[in-house]
């Protein structure tokens, strides 16, 4: 039996009361983002996906998608606020946004805050995108990311790796699967270092693909 209280970080079982030192070695620690905290937490999403293949495909002037972007990331993921399992990374590096076992987006909040923000010229290829997404999406219980990204202006120094190995020692000490979509090939290898294999894609219209990845429970 592991001990209570202890967390898998970098393939070995430590303390939780340790798991904050251990972070705070690389000077930045690991912490919830509160609600009052989400605009912050935005903030480093926008600028994580700023060329996200997929993004800008939905936004691809700049001042849409600095506008606009925000309230997608809302719509997909912002229930992680009010559950607590929204983490980040020293002051806001690095943010992740995690959906519990058993909680589910908004697909109607999801849907209007597309069919609003999206040129209509692209909504037959969005929604067929969002369709093949839903197909794809796990129906056992399982931790999801919707989000997921470190600020243009510090990555490249490990912050994503630091925080994915924090939040998935949260994950695995409830022995559950994780599951996420990536719109970006270059993340692929990323998310496979980290125990995620590739489940499957998106197929057809002019969307940019997305990559469905799911991870073994620990």
């Amino acid at each position: 039996m592991d001990p209570v209280g202890a967390r898998t970080f970098e393939g070995k079982r430590i303390p939780i009361a340790s798991l904050a030192r251990v972070l705070r070695r690389g000077s930045l620690s690991f912490a919830r983002v509160g609600r009052d905290e989400r605009a912050r937490a935005f903030a480093t999403l926008v600028s994580a996906f700023i060329d996200d293949p997929v993004e800008r495909w939905l936004y691809p002037e700049p001042q849409q998608y600095l506008r606009r972007f925000p309230e997608f990331l809302e719509a997909l993921g912002g229930k992680a606020f009010d559950e607590q399992t929204a983490w980040r990374l020293g002051e806001f590096a690095g943010v992740a946004l995690w959906l519990q076992p058993g909680a589910k987006a908004d697909g109607t909040a999801i849907s209007t805050v597309l069919e609003e923000s999206v040129s209509a010229n692209k909504h037959a290829d969005m929604f067929l995108a969002l369709e093949q997404m839903d197909v794809a999406h796990p129906t056992h219980l399982h931790w999801y990311l919707p989000w997921f990204g470190v600020d243009a202006a510090q990555q490249g120094q490990g912050i994503g790796g630091q925080l994915m190995e924090a939040c998935l020692a949260e994950v695995d000490a409830s022995r559950l699967p994780a599951y996420l979509e990536t719109p970006n090939p270059r993340n692929i290898s990323f998310y496979e270092r980290h125990g995620f294999e590739v489940k499957g894609e998106t197929q057809g219209g002019a969307c940019p693909r997305i990559v469905f990845m799911d991870r073994a429970a620990r």
